[in-house]
C-alpha cells in the first residue's frame, strides 16, 4: 500500500466481518493501515437478521432465534466500537443504505478536519 499510495489517504474498506474472532485477526492489518492512511472500514448489516430479531414470538424456538439473531446484531455493533478503540472509524449499514452512510461519513470526517 506504501508503493501504491504515497501521501495520507482516505481509504474505504467494505467488507462483513461476520464475527469478533475475524476482525481480531484483521485489527492488526487495519491498525497498520490507520498509521498512514484515514481508514474507515465499511460493515454490512444481515437485514434478514434484523428481520428475525423483531418478528413476533410464537413458540419457545422461536426466543431461541431471536436471541441469537439479536446477540449476533450486538456483535456487529461492539465490532465498530472496537475499531473506534484504535481510532478506525467504522460504519455499519445496511445494504441498501450504503451510498447513503457512506457519503455521510465522509461528510462526517471533512467536517471535522480529518480529511
Amino acid at each position: 500500500m506504501r508503493r501504491l499510495i504515497g501521501m495520507r489517504s482516505l481509504l474505504l474498506l467494505f467488507t462483513n466481518f461476520e464475527s469478533s474472532y475475524a476482525l481480531e485477526r484483521a485489527l492488526p492489518t487495519l491498525r497498520r493501515l490507520n498509521r498512514s492512511h484515514l481508514l474507515v472500514v465499511v460493515f454490512f448489516e444481515n437485514t434478514e437478521i434484523r428481520k428475525l430479531a423483531l418478528e413476533e414470538v410464537q413458540k419457545t424456538a422461536d426466543i431461541y432465534r431471536q436471541t441469537v439473531a439479536r446477540q449476533f446484531l450486538q456483535e456487529k455493533k461492539e465490532m465498530v466500537t472496537k475499531l473506534r478503540q484504535y481510532g478506525i472509524q467504522g460504519v455499519l449499514t445496511r445494504p441498501e443504505d450504503l451510498t447513503l452512510n457512506t457519503i455521510n461519513k465522509y461528510l462526517e470526517l471533512k467536517s471535522r478536519g480529518l480529511i
